[in-house]
């Protein structure tokens, strides 16, 4: 039986490298196409180069004057906190408790967790993300029903169950034992099963016992394969909280780092508040910081360090963070990543950021190869971005002289609105 070609022609933009730190990382054809087949990258290149090589019952999809970039990797986002996107709050903490808590309580219901999982899904894809390392609430319901939404329409997620068996409500609260048991069933339920893969979820430090983390960390040693996803230093409030809670630790990280949670595949929200003897040994162990600028800026948490996690090779990744984060969009999320590295001293090329949201995402969570740019055998997740999907955006892309100027352009104008197809495993996903 032979395979049955697509292929697409527009410019195609990816990565082999950080652009920060290798002036070859950047892959642009602008007229290219991109050749797939069953759900995987068969080649990419140039239109003259490779439009000989197709079949005579290809698909050829014309995108010519828009641009195909793998599909976005957001590295840390709350499927339970999409309704209360936009709630005021004064800080972190008080957001949390007045927020966050009630509307995670209503994942004790099924059905309730399966209808707010086809809307994320669906706001995901709108807006161009193709893989997401995501948070549920304590409730292994909720993950069952993030992982039967994402099955059905063959994404590729990460997921996993929120730990927290103390400092929360009642109602939120699991055991040491119970937290384990449940995350150990769903590992064996649903990670590796087709796209799916499971993620040890400690909320973070505060909400978990010394009991919980060592438990979390044995379930890391034994489950290597798994991610750790967790919240470490965003906000100076919780900072300080956790020194009172944990006074034997050298640092906030160092409470993680203790009982066995820092190794690759490690995802590590906000890293604002970290010294350099925390991040030499982010980097030591590969555990990756996932930048959350909007969520930082709206929170008023702090700014990124972006000359200081640079100056260590520490590993970086962008992230929505939604609820906290004020937009499923990572074209809005560069934006706000941009200032943030402005307000900081740092300036980021648009080329480093799409990095960061594409293969940097890949690279975060292990799976270069599997998805993040357009190797032969790499998924075929992708998107097509739309340069004119709006006036504004349509009047500076016709006046930009470089791929760096256009870049920059749909990173700072662009929203939902430009992403005009979203493909998972080939197959379109999402329309505009």
């Amino acid at each position: 039986m032979t395979s049955h070609v697509q292929a697409y022609r527009a410019s195609l933009l990816h990565f082999r490298n950080d652009p920060a730190f290798d002036e070859h990382a950047t892959q642009w054809h602008g007229d290219g196409l991109l050749i797939v087949a069953d759900g995987k990258i068969v080649a990419t290149g140039d239109y003259s180069k490779l439009s000989a090589s197709l079949p005579a019952d290809c698909d050829l999809h014309d995108y010519r004057g828009k641009i195909i970039t793998p599909g976005f990797i957001d590295t840390h986002v709350h499927y339970p906190q999409t309704d209360i996107i936009g709630s005021p709050a004064p800080g972190l903490l008080p957001w949390l408790n007045t927020y966050t808590f009630p509307a995670e309580r209503r994942f004790e219901s099924g059905e309730h967790a399966g209808e707010v999982a086809d809307f994320f899904l669906a706001e995901l894809l709108r807006n161009g993300t193709t893989t997401a390392a995501v948070y549920c609430t304590v409730h292994p319901q909720s993950v069952d029903a993030f992982f039967t939404r994402s099955s059905e329409l063959n994404l590729r997620m990460v997921a996993g169950k929120c730990l927290m068996d103390r400092n929360a409500p009642d109602f939120l609260r699991d055991t040491a034992e119970s937290g384990a048991r449940e995350t150990e069933e769903l590992i064996k339920r649903w990670h590796n099963k087709g796209r799916q893969h499971y993620a040890i979820t400690v909320r973070f430090a505060p909400t978990s016992t010394p009991a919980q983390l060592k438990l979390a960390g044995e379930l890391a040693t034994q489950y290597r394969d798994t991610y750790i996803q967790t919240h470490v230093a965003e906000n100076t409030d919780e900072v300080k909280w956790v020194k009172e809670l944990f006074p034997d630790s050298r640092s906030y990280l160092d409470v993680y780092d203790q009982y066995g949670l820092m190794r690759e595949r490690a995802l590590y929200a906000h890293c604002i508040w970290l010294d350099d003897a925390d991040r030499a040994r982010m980097a030591a162990t590969q555990s990756v910081a996932t930048v959350c600028p909007t969520s930082n800026l709206f929170l008023g948490s702090g700014l990124f360090d972006f000359a200081n996690a640079d100056k260590l090779r520490m590993p970086v990744s962008l992230a929505t963070d939604v609820g906290g984060g004020t937009s499923f969009s990572m074209l809005q999320t560069m934006n706000e990543l941009y200032k943030v590295g402005r307000m900081a001293g740092t300036h980021l090329a648009a080329q480093r950021m799409f990095y960061m949201a594409t293969l940097g995402g890949a690279r975060a969570l292990q799976l270069e190869g599997t998805i993040g740019n357009f190797a032969a055998g790499c998924d075929a997740d992708f998107i097509v971005l739309d340069p004119k999907a709006t006036p504004l955006l349509a009047r500076r892309s016709a006046t930009t002289d470089s791929l760096e100027e256009q870049l920059f352009a749909l990173a700072i104008l662009a929203d939902d609105r430009a992403i005009a197809a979203t493909y998972s495993a080939g197959a379109c996903v999402h329309t505009r």
